[in-house]
């Protein structure tokens, strides 16, 4: 059985510089079809109920967006609750926002082909900023970074759904893309994700090391965790 006493950082194929625009996006398809059945678009939308007030207008921004699935979901959830939102969606790499173009082309977003730290806001910081299957590509030093820039640049505050790091979920997933996949990148990424991913003992060190105090650890299916922190000062 797999030592998962630690977290890993072999680097994942997605992270490589070099990815037919195809194989992206029938990676960011699957990783959709992911969300929606195992409830990855479901835990996003419990950690913005946390973070809003009634239907107040709110800005919304994902650092890693990916093809865009997560706002989309969340624009879904405020038009069905009357709630005035528009979204910023942030990725370094070029394929993803283009996908995210074509596929949700109606979004209210401003979609930005960059690393999130060298993003300089126009007129305001977001209310909101969050990541979705993002933290477990960086290194704990990264992280460190990552957990004090969410902080400084939220207005309300920010949450992070990601995995947790379990053998059950490691050989789950393992044979899942194995028989279920057609993505080269999600068959030999979806574990290494999990082998990447965090225990709750992670979290509370990382946030004890940036320095921040005020959040919450949920544990929600399939492994995974919902990280909230509420900017007391200007928050709900």
């Amino acid at each position: 059985m797999i030592n998962l006493q630690h977290r890993s950082y072999q680097k994942e194929l997605m992270d490589g510089d070099d990815i037919p625009f195809a194989a992206m996006a029938q990676t960011l398809k699957e990783l959709n079809i992911v969300n929606t059945r195992l409830g990855g678009h479901a835990i996003t939308t419990k950690g913005l109920k946390q973070l809003i007030s009634g239907r107040e207008p709110v800005s919304i921004c994902e650092i890693g967006c990916g093809g865009g699935d997560n706002l989309f979901a969340l624009y879904k959830y405020c038009n069905s609750h009357d709630i005035p939102v528009n979204f910023i969606g942030i990725d370094m790499n070029e394929a993803c926002i283009s996908f995210a173009r074509q596929q949700y082309p109606a979004l209210p977003c401003q979609w930005i082909c960059s690393d999130y730290a060298l993003v300089e806001w126009k007129d305001k910081k977001p209310d909101i900023i969050f990541s979705s299957l993002f933290c477990h590509h960086f290194t704990d030093e990264q992280l460190l970074f990552m957990l004090q820039w969410l902080r400084q640049n939220s207005r309300k505050g920010f949450f992070i759904n990601d995995l947790h790091r379990h053998w059950l979920a490691y050989y789950l997933i393992k044979y899942i893309t194995k028989f279920f996949s057609r993505s080269y990148l999600v068959k030999n990424d979806a574990c290494l994700s999990v082998a990447r991913g965090f225990t709750k003992k992670d979290w509370q060190q990382l946030f004890q090391l940036a320095g921040i105090k005020d959040y919450r650890i949920n544990w929600k299916w399939a492994f995974r965790w919902l990280v909230v922190s509420v900017n007391k000062q200007n928050g709900v």
